[in-house]
Order: C-alpha cells, then sequence, then structure tokens
C-alpha cells in the first residue's frame, strides 16, 4: 500500500528559521524524501543546504538536473531556478517567474500533484504574499495532505494565512509541532478513494514552469504583465484567481497589486527626477540668456523652473505622505526576496 513518501514545502520571510526548526525534528530513517523552494535572490550563492544539514540528522543537497528522488534526503531548490518534480527524479529549470520568484513553490507544489497525486504533502511556511497557495490546492485536488504553519506562529503569516482562507487545509499547527505531524502523517497510507480530479490547466502549467511555449490560458484580463510588459490573461481556480502572460509568466492577484504598487512608486520617483532635471535646466538657460541681455527669454526661463519646482513639490509630498507610503511600502516589502 502507498504511502505518503513526497514532502513539498515552500516557505518565504522568516523562513530559514522556520526551516531549521522543522527538519531538527525528522529522523535519520525518514521514510520520504523532502523539497523544499525558499525565496531567495537569483544572485549570490545560497548555503541553506549546509544549513539545514547541520540543523537535523538529513542530508540536504542542491540537486542537478535528473537527479534521483531518495527517501531520507532533503533537496532544495537552487537560486534562479524553479524545482519540478518528475517521475523518480527531479529536473531543475530557468522558466519564468511566478509570482516575482524564481524558483517558485507553485510549480514545485503542482508538479508534485501531477506526479504523485495523494501520496505528496504540501507544507507552507513563513513567508510574505501568497506564492504556494495555487499549488497547495493542486496538491489537496490530487488528494494529498495540506499542511501549514499556525499564521500565529509564522514570522511572517501571509503565506500560511492564505493558505488557510483559499484551501482546505488539513492541519495548521505551530513548527515547534510540525515534524512530529509530518513523521506520523508518512507512515498513513494513502487514501486511494481520495479526490484525484485533474485540477484545470495542470498539466500545461507544469510544463510552462520548465519554459515549454503554449497557447495563453484563460481569457484576457486587460492588465499588463509587470515582468514584460505583455498582455497578462486571467484564470480562475474555484475561488483563486490568477495571472498568466503568453510567455509564462505568473501572478497571484494580491501578488500583482504588490508588483504593481512597486511599479506605482517608481513611477512618481521617474516623474520627480524629470521635473526636477527640467526645473535646473530652465533656470541655467535662464542664466544664460541673462548673461547674454535677453531679459524677457530669462524670464521664460523663469517662470518654466517655477512651474516644474511646483509640481515637482506636488509629486514629492505624494510620495512622503504617510498614508500614501505606507500602502507602497507594504506593497513593496511584501513582494522582496529573503
Amino acid at each position: 500500500m502507498a504511502h505518503h513518501d513526497l514532502i513539498v514545502i515552500g516557505a518565504s520571510a522568516g523562513g530559514v528559521e522556520a526551516l531549521k526548526q522543522l527538519v531538527s525534528g525528522f529522523p535519520v530513517d525518514l521514510p520520504a524524501a523532502i523539497l523544499i523552494v525558499l525565496h531567495v535572490s537569483p544572485h549570490g550563492t545560497s548555503v541553506l543546504p549546509n544549513i539545514l544539514s547541520r540543523a537535523g540528522k538529513l542530508k540536504a543537497v542542491h540537486p542537478l538536473d535528473g537527479q534521483a528522488i531518495e527517501r531520507g534526503r532533503i533537496y532544495v531548490a537552487p537560486p534562479d531556478y524553479h524545482l519540478i518534480v518528475k517521475t523518480g527524479y527531479v529536473a531543475v529549470a530557468r522558466g519564468p517567474s511566478e509570482n516575482g520568484h524564481r524558483p517558485a513553490v507553485d510549480p514545485l507544489f503542482r508538479s508534485a500533484a501531477r506526479t504523485y497525486d495523494g501520496r505528496v504533502i504540501g507544507v507552507i511556511l513563513s513567508g510574505a504574499l501568497d506564492d504556494g497557495t495555487a499549488g497547495l490546492q493542486a496538491i489537496k485536488s490530487r488528494g494529498g495532505i495540506a499542511v501549514c504553519q499556525d499564521p500565529a506562529d509564522a514570522l511572517h503569516s501571509s503565506m500560511p494565512q492564505s493558505a488557510m482562507d483559499a484551501v482546505g487545509v488539513d492541519y495548521s499547527v505551530p513548527i515547534a509541532q510540525m515534524a512530529e505531524l509530518l513523521v506520523r502523517l508518512v507512515h498513513d497510507p494513502v487514501d486511494e478513494e481520495g479526490n484525484t480530479n485533474m485540477p484545470s490547466n495542470l498539466d500545461q502549467e507544469s510544463d510552462i514552469a520548465e519554459g515549454n511555449p503554449l497557447p495563453p490560458l484563460g481569457s484576457p484580463s486587460g492588465f499588463a504583465c509587470p515582468e514584460c510588459g505583455g498582455a497578462l490573461w486571467e484564470i480562475h481556480d474555484h475561488e483563486l484567481v490568477r495571472f498568466r502572460c503568453r510567455v509564462g509568466h505568473a501572478f497571484s492577484a494580491q501578488t500583482l497589486l504588490a508588483q504593481q504598487s512597486d511599479a506605482l512608486e517608481d513611477a512618481f520617483w521617474v516623474a520627480l527626477r524629470a521635473l526636477e532635471e527640467s526645473a535646473a535646466l530652465a533656470r541655467r538657460m535662464a542664466e544664460r540668456a541673462r548673461h547674454s541681455d535677453r531679459q524677457l527669454m530669462a524670464q521664460r526661463y523663469d517662470e518654466q523652473a517655477r512651474d516644474a519646482d511646483q509640481r515637482a513639490e506636488i509629486v514629492r509630498s505624494v510620495l512622503l505622505n504617510t498614508s500614501m507610503r505606507t500602502d507602497l511600502d507594504a506593497g513593496s516589502t511584501l513582494g522582496q526576496k529573503d
């Protein structure tokens, strides 16, 4: 009889400490493989496998493309690569980012659900925004088990809270209790009668994460992709609304809103810079006109400089306004990588 022998875990901000505490509770003979995505910068080297190997009894590695999946091992997505589950092995791919991240949690969860059905346990830990929610829903729909860290216990509650709000999560526990729970669940037999309906677009979206081109999914949304500027198509998964562009960049509604907030702030700073440069140039031209005894032209340049200064002050006041900054900072912070 099959057991739950594949644990997939997603985390973001605050996830390192949660992962260290979690893996420290796993026994050396755990009869399951563990695959982890932590949002990290695509630049630089990740030392997470070393950290997790020291924290617990199981060996953690950044897998190579095509590496076999072994029970009792931890596989951590390398920086700037999605981690994809295949039958008996993993793939690492530089497909389009999802929710602003590569690696992202959703591609790992979707590919695990597609390949191993009810044998999968999906886990969401501390993190911002909602990457992993759509993937956890795919795991549940294929008969797997959905687990999340208690939002009240998480350093950043958004990711586990999103999972609880949108998915029928089976267990929500503090991180101190999660290893014991997962060890117990691993030994439970898979419910062969569980729901194994294939979610809409699961195959297609799993393929997109590997960079395979496919026709647009869903219906036109009227929004532009923050990553490439292309048209976004709207996808509905039960209560979840998601967006994906032609080349494959994907966003939840919450992540798209955060990215638009970032773009709005960037636009204000560009406008401020342009107005200040315009005022500075007009003052320089006014000074040159006065040196040439062209007083009327100097006055016109002075007026242009004052007008640009006034406009710049309006933009600056918007940027520095407390309520506006709070909104913009919230969107920026939620969208950041660890």
